[in-house]
């Protein structure tokens, strides 16, 4: 199993989520081919109704513990269900800065 389909099966099982994107974007750094060491995350969850940003995001922290011990960044994108409606999008990710290229 792969960590994004790790991450994938942990956040399904912890948030319940409306919506969930988890996206290896490992390919936009300079690290090997098929490297899984940067990940974007969509979250769209009733879990978060009622948390501050950093409550959500400590959140899915504790849930991809172990994870966190092996990937080099996480880009955490967290919603209500009302917020989703709002924006209907997470914005793209910047391209990378370093990497020693």
């Amino acid at each position: 199993m792969t960590i994004e389909d790790t991450i994938t099966e942990k956040l399904q099982a912890g948030l319940n989520p409306q919506h969930l994107e988890v996206e290896n974007e490992s390919h936009m750094h300079n690290v090997p081919p098929g490297s899984e060491s940067h990940f974007k995350i969509v979250a769209v969850s009733e879990a978060f109704n009622g948390k501050m940003l950093i409550a959500r995001h400590r959140l899915i922290n504790k849930l991809l513990e172990d994870e966190l011990q092996v990937i080099h960044a996480l880009a955490l994108h967290t919603m209500t269900p009302e917020e989703w409606a709002e924006k209907g999008a997470a914005p793209a990710s910047p391209p990378c800065m370093g990497g020693g290229k």
